[in-house]
């Protein structure tokens, strides 16, 4: 079926999945009078995680969905009525996102400072998304990027998203779709399977085995009841007595076997001989345990047919966040035209300005700056690739798109960029951010 990046379910109201300055920040500019001042807000990363030579764009249907349902209802009002005031309540009751969102689409790559969402409004209905805008992007968005330097390890070796228990139980369900963009095969999450259509997968663990009096008990169980393709877990005792066993019970057309411990470039290669010499020729060798980009890269010369990767995909590999701010760019002047504002603070500047954005080509294709026009889109020079579309339009969403079509996105997006960008050791963002 269709892999949609929305949820099919009614959402519960997420005006209350924000921070409480929010709420005091529109309260005082309600009674100041400039809660109504037409303003732009932008939500952009300053600097890609230390080391990284491109971040990927992923929660951008989340983000949709979470708009759309920004909802003070009763029992949300009924817990702010110690928060703000009477007449903000009031306000808040029949709020309704009613601006326009333009933004990178769902798989793009970024760089630093790219406006990833440029957010136009009054300053009382957009101020309000800030929080959990950040908290939709920052999180989905590091899960993809480290999901994709995984993918590219792997090449055309599948990746199974596997991390549901080394996160919270929500944060899992999102790990497994931004991971799905980002060229992930599957997930072993079933809500990520009902929610957003990821296909799932998975057959035993360890204890299955351990209930069994034998492991041949245990296997033959599962090959009855799953069929003999399916994927026997072979490192619960001794690993080469297992396979023998595997074979034996499931014959050559025993789908899988899987390594979770040890030396796993070593133990494929004595796996994947062992199996050649039973007639298993067909047979895949999958591997687990603790992997991350670097680890998948140094397997890429063992007889290994695919990874699965819990831990470090859903910690984004060493960076959890990817920093995104979101900061007031531009607002309504006395004479009602924008004035471009900007933070100074030192190390924590913005560039103050409606932004638009393209990337720069060479006539064969290759992405050779992250260009970003201020108060004016950029020229293209007729290689060029336009980044920003209508996510939001008068209040109403219009960016909602297939999740497969974000994956593909982020596949064309990915092999458009220098070769520097395959590489796993620290660089610089392969390319620059040029502001004009």
């Amino acid at each position: 079926m269709p892999i949609s990046s929305a949820t099919t379910s009614t959402q519960a109201s997420t005006a209350l999945l924000t921070d409480h300055y929010e709420l005091t920040m529109l309260q005082a500019a309600l009674a100041a009078g400039s809660a109504r001042r037409r303003s732009v807000f932008e939500l952009f990363p300053r600097r890609l995680p230390e080391g990284r030579r491109y971040g990927v764009v992923a929660g951008v249907g989340r983000a949709l969905d979470a708009i759309e349902a920004f909802r003070f209802d009763e029992p949300v009002l009924e817990v702010l009525a110690d928060v703000v005031d009477r007449p903000t309540l009031d306000w808040l009751a029949s709020y309704r996102f009613s601006g326009d969102v333009w933004g990178y689409p769902e798989g793009e790559v970024y760089l630093p400072y790219s406006p990833l969402l440029v957010v136009e409004a009054s300053f009382a209905e957009a101020v309000l998304l800030e929080t959990l805008l950040l908290s939709i992007y920052n999180h989905d968005s590091a899960i993809a990027s480290a999901a994709s330097r995984m993918t590219a390890a792997a090449g055309d070796r599948p990746c199974i998203e596997m991390g549901s228990r080394r996160t919270h139980e929500e944060a899992a369900v999102a790990a497994a779709r931004a991971a799905y963009v980002a060229g992930f095969a599957s997930s072993s999450n079933l809500a990520a399977r009902q929610r957003y259509g990821v296909p799932t997968t998975g057959t035993s663990a360890h204890s299955f085995t351990l209930l069994h009096d034998t492991e041949a008990d245990a296997f033959r169980a599962q090959v009855t009841s799953l069929g003999r393709g399916t994927t026997l877990l072979v490192d619960t005792y001794d690993i080469r007595e297992a396979v023998r066993l595997g074979v034996e019970i499931a014959g050559p057309e025993l789908g899988a076997v899987r390594l979770d411990s040890g030396d796993l470039g070593v133990l494929a290669h004595e796996v994947r001989a062992q199996l050649d010499d039973l007639g298993a020729t067909s047979t895949r060798v999958i591997v687990t345990s603790d992997l991350d980009e670097f680890a998948i890269a140094a397997l890429a010369a063992a007889p290994v047919d695919g990874y699965g990767v819990g831990t470090e995909l859903v910690t984004g590999s060493g960076h959890p966040t990817c920093g995104f701010v979101y900061k007031l760019v531009a607002r309504e002047g006395d004479d009602g035209e924008l004035v471009s504002v900007a933070k100074k603070s030192k190390d924590k500047g913005s560039v103050g300005g409606r932004k638009w954005a393209l990337r720069r080509r060479t006539p064969a294709g290759v992405a050779e700056a992250e260009v970003v026009g201020i108060g004016a889109p950029p020229t293209d020079d007729g290689d060029d690739r336009a980044l920003l579309v209508p996510l939001v339009r008068d209040g109403e969403v219009v960016g909602r798109e297939l999740l497969d079509t974000a994956r593909e996105r982020h596949f064309l997006a990915r092999a458009e960029l220098p070769v520097a960008a395959q590489s796993m050791s620290r660089g610089e963002p392969v390319i620059p951010t040029v502001h004009v």
